[in-house]
């Protein structure tokens, strides 16, 4: 009877460890895909995003009870405020975020979530290296495992430890970096500009400007769409129409018209300062130098039914910003009433180091300018994400702000309401009408390629955007120039980091708690043949007594 036990015994055990064998996956098994990290900059003397870059670690889900030392595997679905906060106290060994290829697909609430997260995460440096990956098979098939992992929390103790043992697959997630990280600070911000000469010697000059750089959690996936693609396409509309007016000399108004595409605006519109004191401080002649309007900055247009103008100070009566937006309030009453108009002041506050608009650049030197935007609030988390794809857009929307603008810059610009025009007058209208095509063919040209500060003069095709958009200008603007602006590297305005996008490495393994108990499992059977070898006598006359019994 004991031999017997002692038989089955073994074939269990060998067999049991036969088949884990064939089942553990080989230990040079990897895969390697590009992750983005998380951007890494200095501001005015303040640190943000990520300081890490190194990852040598296992793979967890965010629902995981112990984070410590572990690269926590996210969705869009699962980066929340909350659980990034709570993967810094454990001190997680890293941060994965997937990002879906599909924006679209994600619900609105999720998306909105998301955008405040990121949004936060960026306001603070943090040691813990944050990546994100565009999804993929291998990495969803990742992600999958370490959930249905985590899920195994609420089986039975039993379940738990043979899972974790035997059947389950761990992922070692490596990053590797050879080379320090390192600050750079020789970065050139461009900027554009162009001009429709009005009539006149001494026109007063109107300025429309807009930034035309991305910013997002990680910058080569950070492809601006609403912010601020949006502003930039109703720019060079309104500058391809106006160009029609200002072509005939019947229809020259008595207004200089200057364009500008400024870089460097989510890094505290550098590029804007930088252009301000070039013409104010550096250059002879300007049309910045007196006898300005307003400047008009166009910023995250391409949504909603509301129209904010953002202004520093409340414009005064008989002021031409009040003029103007009478004049926009004009055209939205008598031809778009749904859209509700308002205006947001916002004093600047010198004790901070950043500026919310454009606008108050030019306001700090004492230019009339104001903001156009379908935000209300300047700290929206729309402003920098790298959600803000085309799934953003509202071309309906985004045209329907360009007619208005246009509109009311055509009404103040002619004196339309002094001189007795109808409100619901339309000005741009048949030939003069906004196109719709160019108006996607402007948008999906700019979304093609992340917008980043950091990456517009490092790469080819994102240098060839800059040449593209000059192009535009010089197609319809006169005394194009292009500014390219360099920072002095003893003092900085903004530091960079680099290590961006490393390839990332998953190994996938067996768990350790596989090792010990396949350790254990030929450790018993070992011992199960020493012991039949040590007993070799007994066990022969247990089994001739066993035969002769059998016999009689």
């Amino acid at each position: 009877m004991l031999l017997r036990d002692l038989s089955v015994a073994s074939v269990v055990l060998l067999l049991c460890v036969q088949c884990l064998h064939g089942s553990a996956l080989p230990a040079v098994s990897f895969y390697e895909f590009t992750a983005y990290r998380m951007q890494q900059y200095n501001l005015a003397q303040h640190k943000h995003g990520c300081r890490g870059a190194i990852v040598v670690a296992e793979a967890r889900s965010a629902e995981e009870p112990v984070l410590t030392r572990r690269c926590v595997i996210m969705k869009v679905l699962d980066f929340t405020t909350d659980k990034y906060l709570e993967a810094q106290r454990q001190n997680a060994a890293a941060i994965l975020i997937l990002l879906p290829k599909n924006i679209s697909s994600i619900p609105h609430d999720t998306v909105q979530s998301f955008m405040v997260s990121e949004s936060k995460a960026l306001l603070k440096e943090t040691l813990m290296p944050v990546y994100v990956a565009p999804e993929d098979e291998q990495l969803l098939y990742m992600y999958d495992e370490v959930k249905q992992a985590a899920a195994t929390r609420t089986s039975s103790i039993f379940v738990r430890v043979l899972r974790s043992m035997v059947t389950a697959t761990a992922f070692q997630i490596l990053v590797s970096n050879s080379v320090p990280i390192k600050g750079f600070t020789d970065n050139a911000i461009a900027t554009l500009e162009g001009v429709l000469p009005g009539a006149g010697e001494d026109a007063p000059t109107i300025v429309i400007t807009a930034h035309y750089d991305s910013y997002g959690l990680a910058p080569w996936l950070a492809y601006g769409a609403d912010s601020n693609g949006s502003g930039v396409t109703i720019l060079l509309e309104l500058a391809r129409l106006f160009q029609k007016l200002f072509s005939s000399p019947s229809t020259i108004p008595p207004y200089n018209l200057m364009f500008s595409l400024t870089g460097g605006g989510k890094y505290n519109f550098l590029g804007t300062k930088r252009w301000i004191e070039e013409n104010l401080d550096h250059a002879e002649t300007s049309l910045l130098h007196d006898n300005v309007e307003f400047v008009l900055c166009l910023d995250t247009l391409a949504n909603s039914d509301e129209l904010y103008m953002h202004v520093s100070r409340p414009p005064k009566p008989d002021t031409p910003m009040h003029s103007f937006m009478q004049q926009l309030e004009e055209v939205v009453s008598s031809r778009f009433p749904h859209v509700k108009v308002g205006l947001v002041h916002k004093k600047i506050n010198l004790v901070e180091s950043t500026v919310a608009w454009e606008h108050e650049r030019y306001s700090l030197r004492k230019i009339p300018s104001f903001t156009l935007s379908h935000l209300e609030d300047p700290k929206s988390e729309l402003r920098g994400s790298m959600l803000d794809t085309m799934s953003q857009v509202d071309f309906r929307k985004m045209k329907r702000n360009g007619i208005i603008v246009a509109e009311a810059l055509a009404r103040y610009m002619y004196n339309l309401s002094g001189k007795g025009s109808p409100k619901d007058l339309q000005v741009f209208k048949g030939q003069l009408d906004f196109h719709d095509g160019r108006m996607s063919s402007l948008m999906s040209f700019l979304t093609s390629v992340p917008r980043a500060t950091q990456l517009l003069d490092k790469e080819p095709s994102h240098m060839l955007l800059v040449n593209s958009l000059e192009h535009e200008f010089k197609r319809y603007l006169q005394q194009v120039h292009r500014h390219a602006f360099r920072q002095d590297r003893r003092d900085p305005d903004i530091t960079f980091f680099d290590h961006m996008n490393p390839p990332v490495v998953m190994y996938r393994v067996k768990p350790a708690a596989f090792d010990l108990f396949l350790g254990g499992c030929i450790a018993a059977y070992l011992g199960i043949v020493y012991y039949t070898i040590q007993n070799c006598g007994y066990l022969y006359t247990k089994l001739k007594a066993a035969m002769k019994s059998k016999h009689e």
